[in-house]
């Protein structure tokens, strides 16, 4: 099994889009008159986080996965990477791909952006998906693990370290497709770029800049779009409770709890999460 398999089945394209002064890459794939789903990763991460996922909607949804604002080979503005720019880097998205609503699939970070997207532009987003999402606590140890794991590596020579990097999202390794994603984060690491750009990638993982994004509970209770919360039991990087406090702030919320599976649901557990997924589109849908 690998990333090309996983994505055989489907007519797809790799693809990099004008959104004002940056270039995005994006996967897009699935029938360009259905609703847009737009899946965003987490810290560090990249569009290929959701491999095991464009197939299974692609078939009635317009997906994208992209590399978000400064992240994998999207453009990197050297600036802090503070959630307002990540908005405003999806919105800048959206309308370069004529979407005017769009469903949000976000992944740690990814659903941080998404929950402040939906909370400032109702009017675009159609439902949230906020799988082991980021951005409603300050927890320094969890913090410094991060920063430490992710600067060895991007800036150590030996591939050991990116694989201990992606290992910390997983509960139960994946072999095979763990080592491809290892060898694809390799290379996204170690370009210059992006090592230039880490440490604005890391910006929320200060105290301080973290402090003035978070996502309190009244910014989650103006949020009025659909929401599922999907957590995994062995998520390293929150526990359960902290999913049920999202679920209560958000009005409304679903949430769901994955047994045995780590920070990457949507990974780790693809034939949990996919008709999930699809079952909660179809009672979110415009049209």
């Amino acid at each position: 099994m690998s990333i090309w398999t996983e994505l055989s089945g489907i007519d797809y394209r790799h693809a990099y889009v004008k959104t004002g002064d940056l270039t995005t890459r994006a996967l897009q794939a699935g029938p360009e008159d259905g609703e847009h789903v737009v899946f965003l990763h987490g810290t560090t991460g990249h569009l290929e986080a959701f491999v095991r996922n464009i197939p299974a909607h692609a078939g009635r949804y317009r997906c994208h996965s992209i590399d978000m604002l400064g992240h994998g080979y999207t453009g990197k503005p050297d600036r802090p990477g503070e959630i307002p720019a990540y908005v405003e880097h999806l919105m800048a998205y959206l309308d370069a791909v004529g979407a005017e609503r769009a469903h949000l699939v976000g992944e740690s970070l990814g659903g941080w952006v998404a929950s402040w997207a939906a909370s400032e532009h109702p009017d675009r987003v159609a439902s949230l998906q906020l799988l082991c999402m980021g951005g409603t606590k300050v927890s320094p140890a969890v913090m410094e693990r991060l920063k430490k794991s992710t600067r060895s590596a991007s800036l150590e020579d030996d591939i050991s370290f990116t694989r201990d990097r992606l290992r910390l999202l997983w509960a139960d390794w994946d072999e095979e497709l763990g080592e491809e994603l290892t060898r694809i984060r390799y290379e996204i690491y170690h370009h210059p770029d992006f090592q230039r750009n880490l440490h604005n990638l890391l910006a929320l993982q200060e105290t301080d800049t973290r402090e003035r994004n978070l996502l309190r509970p009244d910014r989650m209770a103006r949020i009025k779009a659909p929401t599922l919360v999907v957590w995994g039991n062995k998520n390293p990087f929150g526990d359960v409770p902290e999913a049920e406090a999202i679920a209560t702030a958000i009005p409304g919320a679903r949430l769901e709890i994955f047994n045995e599976c780590g920070h990457w649901p949507q990974h780790e557990k693809a034939d949990l999460y996919n008709p999930l997924s699809l079952e909660f589109l179809a009672a979110s849908s415009t049209t």
